[in-house]
């Protein structure tokens, strides 16, 4: 019994080991809507400069100055802000370009089409394309 149940629990350890929370969250994500499916950034990595200063004004409150999910109003949010610097990387262009312009339903992350242009967008997303 005593090697079965030590068996069932180094299995679960295994188990958890092979994906992280992030990995998990990926697989989960909703459709991209058609009108944003397949855009990429038409912009090149100078733009990641704009980004950053955009970010700083728009984004940094809740995500933090690096993107770790830690700005000074994350502790008052339910659900937490991303890890954008782990996020990211698993994450198309266009998939950023939607939930930046539209916003995530259930967080407390708003749609920036009102505020921020098409172009700035692709500069904040240039911007977190160079988090590490």
């Amino acid at each position: 019994m005593w090697a079965f149940l030590i068996l069932l629990f180094v299995l679960s350890a295994c188990a958890k080991g092979n994906a992280s929370p992030n990995q998990a969250t990926v697989s989960a994500l909703p459709t991209i809507p058609a009108e944003y499916a397949g855009r990429s950034n038409p912009l090149g990595s100078e733009a990641a400069s704009a980004g950053s200063r955009l970010f700083s004004t728009y984004c940094a409150a809740c995500h933090g100055e690096r993107g770790s999910g830690d700005g000074p109003a994350a502790s008052s949010l339910d659900p937490k802000p991303r890890n954008l610097a782990e996020f990211v990387p698993q994450v198309r262009d266009d998939y950023l370009f939607w939930r930046i312009a539209e916003g995530v339903p259930g967080t407390a992350m708003v749609g920036w089409k009102g505020s921020l242009s098409e172009e700035q967008i692709w500069q904040v997303i240039a911007f977190l394309r160079s988090l590490k």
